[in-house]
């Protein structure tokens, strides 16, 4: 397939076009230089001379800066996402769009499943369900919920920072009483090339590793893992200054994609792959490669 990856330059972004290209797809990798989301006639030009069969959008605005700026969260967060869901209508290609646990308000207590009633407590979390509900308008389409992600290039998510402290012998705090599903960014690239690749029904899928734990027992999984001594507090997330509404229990079910046979594995095999993994450092997009293509007949 010819595939356009919006977001191209961030965390996931990265790892997404070299999984696609993996696959022996076309991808046209577009950073934010590349693309501004948020100018609509732009967007629907670009994708519309490039004519993909999917468009896949890794783009989004933060949890902090989203409340700091509400204004850009909506237009990154929400109606870019609409103006992406119309450009994949006038080229008749799939959308896939990545979503988060934050539309949820972490009062659960089971893993929330995709039939759960969203109700987000943050500005994010609300900018990203209305993005979602905008996703919905292209005719076929794909939200992933993703949450916790690990195993980035640069290391610089929350369970990355671990890792380099429990083998620096650091002392690590971690909440005792915040439940999350960790996502292996990998695991999160494969499961996206086999939906785009497959022929599963368009909707909202969570798109984590099974199982769920709290940070205090993944720090402490890691250092067994490491093989480290201990050097884990548990603290509370009641500490935690901050004026960001997170949710405390976080927990998502992966059912829904592991009935299709898109399984991602437990947690704790995860973190041992990724932690067997070479270290990874973000690299320069290279160039798309990708021709306009014919419309279709």
């Amino acid at each position: 397939m010819r595939i356009v990856v919006t977001g191209a330059g961030g965390q996931l972004g990265q790892v997404l076009a070299r999984e696609l290209r993996r696959g022996d797809h076309e991808v046209a990798a577009l950073t934010r230089a590349a693309l501004d989301l948020t100018q609509r006639e732009q967007v629907l030009e670009r994708v519309g001379k490039l004519r993909p069969q999917a468009v896949v959008n890794a783009a989004g605005f933060g949890v902090e800066a989203s409340e700091e700026d509400p204004k850009t969260a909506l237009a990154v967060n929400a109606f870019a996402v609409r103006t992406l869901a119309e450009a994949c209508r006038n080229t008749d290609a799939t959308f896939l769009h990545f979503s988060s646990d934050f539309v949820f308000d972490g009062t659960a207590t089971s893993a929330y499943r995709e039939t759960d009633r969203p109700n987000p407590g943050s500005v994010y979390g609300a900018t990203k369900l209305l993005g979602e509900w905008y996703a919905q308008g292209a005719p076929r389409h794909f939200i992933l919920r993703i949450e916790s992600l690990f195993g980035i290039p640069a290391g610089k998510s929350t369970i990355d920072r671990m890792f380099e402290d429990i083998r620096a012998g650091r002392t690590v705090s971690a909440f005792y009483d915040r439940t999350v599903s960790p996502a292996f960014v990998d695991d999160v690239a494969a499961a996206t090339r086999r939906l785009l690749e497959g022929r599963a029904s368009s909707g909202v899928y969570h798109c984590v590793n099974a199982g769920f734990t709290t940070w205090h027992e993944l720090a402490m999984e890691l250092c067994r893992q490491i093989g480290s001594p201990s050097n884990v507090i548990p603290v509370s997330a009641e500490t935690l200054e901050s004026k960001v509404f997170r949710p405390k229990f976080a927990a998502l079910s992966n059912e829904k994609l592991a009935n299709l046979g898109i399984e991602l594995p437990a947690w704790q095999s995860a973190l041992g792959r990724a932690l067997a993994a070479p270290p990874r450092s973000a690299s320069p997009i290279p160039p798309s490669g990708v021709r306009p293509r014919a419309p279709r007949s």
